[in-house]
């Protein structure tokens, strides 16, 4: 990541903690006043909000740092690993929120102080939206994937206090007990669904899973533009943090000299760096006619003929 994406990648996960600190202040006080399980609900999610950010934060600094000779790739991983630790939180979270609305299902008991609930979560959803605002121009600058989780979890917030907002009045506006617990339990599901969507990314991040098929068909696209090129095989992409890693196989013609191919290569690779930043490319030559490891179908299929057979 470049100094300037980090900075702003950095500058998004303080505002996150900012606003993290502040709603749980709030919903502390919001929850000693009502006696809410929904609004109990809210607070648990800030409070991981807050330990959740100061995990992204964790995971943009260490990787941001650059290769060493214990990490010649990187440190992007990081940016997962705080990811997953968010989804640890998350689900622990949904858990006893669940059992909290289950046992006041049980016990029925009411809640108060509605208008003071209310305020603190209008005032959370303002915030809220603000630092959306900022986390999506950071996203867009840095495809920072710690950011990405942080980013999905705010997201869910907005409907979490705009249920808290409607648990409360239903409740004591509308004298519906029962709506409080609900509400608790539908945000715990909420929480669950999230923690399993942000763990999918992760998990495919620390798994390196191959690019969406879209990007990588791109990818091809672009590399089939050079007609020096022929036979793309072995082509291998993933995605660590917030850069990308893409290596393949082309042939050349045996009679080319090491210097014409060395120029060849040279070229592609800085008009493919070109199209795709932050991206590390390693082309591997083959002579034409000669076949890797016969039988294994991932080193042998031909990107470009694939291309042109669908086209």
């Amino acid at each position: 990541m470049t100094p300037d994406r980090t900075k702003l990648a950095r500058s998004a996960a303080l505002a996150s903690i900012a606003v993290a600190a502040v709603l749980v202040a709030l919903k502390t006080w919001a929850s000693w006043r009502t006696g809410s399980t929904a609004m109990l609900g809210s607070l648990a999610d800030s409070a991981l909000d807050l330990v959740a950010s100061l995990a992204t934060l964790t995971g943009v600094w260490i990787a941001a740092m650059p290769a060493d000779e214990d990490h010649r790739f990187g440190h992007g991983k990081a940016e997962a690993l705080a990811a997953i630790f968010q989804v640890m939180l998350i689900g622990l979270s949904a858990f006893g929120i669940a059992i909290r609305a289950i046992m006041q299902l049980a016990g029925q008991r009411e809640t108060a102080a509605a208008e003071e609930g209310i305020a603190v979560s209008l005032i959370a959803i303002a915030l809220t939206f603000a630092l959306l605002a900022r986390q999506r121009y950071v996203m867009n600058r840095t495809r920072s994937l710690a950011i990405q989780t942080d980013h999905l979890h705010y997201k869910s917030d907005l409907f979490l206090n705009l249920s808290v907002i409607a648990a409360l009045a239903l409740d004591q506006y509308a004298g519906l007990g029962v709506v409080d617990p609900l509400f608790g339990l539908a945000i715990a599901a909420w929480l669950a669904f999230g923690a399993w969507r942000g763990a999918s990314e992760a998990v495919d991040d620390l798994m390196d899973r191959e690019w969406p098929e879209e990007k990588r068909l791109a990818f091809v696209e672009a590399a089939a533009k050079h007609p020096e090129l022929s036979n793309l095989h072995d082509l291998r992409t993933r995605t660590s943090g917030n850069r990308d890693f893409v290596q393949f196989h082309v042939d050349l013609p045996p009679i080319m000299t090491i210097e014409e191919a060395h120029d060849i290569i040279e070229r592609v690779e800085a008009d493919l760096c070109r199209q795709f930043p932050g991206m590390e490319l390693l082309i591997h030559i083959d002579p034409e006619g000669h076949i890797d490891e016969p039988g294994n179908p991932l080193v042998e299929e031909n990107e470009f003929a694939k291309l042109e057979k669908d086209s």
